[in-house]
């Protein structure tokens, strides 16, 4: 098993946080990683994710909803054809941090008998994360109303 994570704190409670992560419509206009999503987050449910990693070539894939749980985590187990050869469990966990701040990791727990012949994507993967978390950070930043808590608004 292989794990990459990655951790950043943002300027929005976890709400916000959470809102712009399962906003499928828009997640492609801030997004360079994760470029689109359709499909329903509940449990149990297929998505269908297209990825852009950094200085890889983009690629579809249709994992299968594992956890939801509304401004705290959400998380997907991907497998590229049978299960158990290369498999992928993404998640995002969210916590808040401070006053109207959030801590979003955001991690992938590779699996299969492919792990190990996979050095170069994992690390690609990784540069994506690290990406998004950027473009979420600016994203963000630039709306004001997203750091203060509900009874503030």
């Amino acid at each position: 098993m292989k794990r990459i994570e990655t951790q950043i704190d943002l300027p929005a409670v976890p709400s916000a946080v959470w809102d712009e992560l399962v906003d499928t419509a828009s997640i492609g206009s801030w997004n360079p990683f994760i470029t689109s999503v359709t499909g329903v987050f509940e449990v149990g449910e297929r998505l269908r994710v297209r990825i852009a990693p950094v200085g890889g070539r983009p690629m579809t894939f249709t994992p299968r909803v594992t956890v939801v749980e509304p401004g705290r985590r959400l998380e997907w187990l991907g497998t590229m054809g049978v299960p158990g050869l290369f498999d992928g469990r993404h998640s995002f966990t969210l916590t808040p941090v401070g006053e109207g701040s959030t801590r979003l990791v955001q991690a992938e727990e590779f699996s299969g008998a492919l792990v190990p012949f996979t050095g170069r994507l994992l690390g690609r993967t990784e540069a994506g994360f690290e990406a998004m978390n950027a473009a979420l950070l600016v994203r963000l930043a630039k709306d004001g109303s997203t750091s203060r808590t509900p009874d503030e608004v």
